[in-house]
């Protein structure tokens, strides 16, 4: 068995879905690893992870236009200490997913045909997001 872990910094410019995937498969297959197990961890309370379909555009816009409708922002919320987007950003990121855990194959994450992973900027302002990546397999 062989572990790895690697840091990627992701600069944001406000809400939207980052596909992180090509940086993903390039570590992944710098690792040696054919069969294992590949976390990726968000960490922060403000974004979050999700694995979508990459082909159409529409859908993040679709997603996007969705959590606006559900989680506006405003100043009904108590904690409001970083703006009136901050409480929206933590329920978004509490409806979503910080982690993800994919299976790897033949040394890639196995992403289906019309799969990619994503970042989920869910605050205004730009941000540099931090995603952990951990994977656990063997040659």
């Amino acid at each position: 068995m062989k572990q790895a872990i690697h840091t990627l910094r992701i600069p944001t410019a406000g809400p939207a879905l980052y596909d992180i995937t090509r940086p993903i498969r390039a570590w992944v297959g710098q690792q040696g690893i054919d069969v294992g197990l590949l976390t990726v961890w968000c960490g922060h309370t403000s974004a979050s992870l999700t694995v979508q379909e990459n082909a159409d555009p529409d859908v993040r816009a679709d997603l996007l236009d969705f959590f606006r409708r559900v989680v506006p922002e405003g100043s009904h919320y108590r904690h409001d200490t970083e703006g009136p987007d901050d409480m929206p950003a933590h329920i978004k990121a509490a409806l979503t997913q910080t982690s993800l855990s994919i299976p790897v194959r033949q040394g890639a994450p196995t992403l289906g045909t019309w799969q990619a992973i994503y970042l989920f900027e869910h605050r205004i302002e730009p941000q540099t997001r931090i995603v952990e990546l951990h994977i656990l397999g063997s040659a």
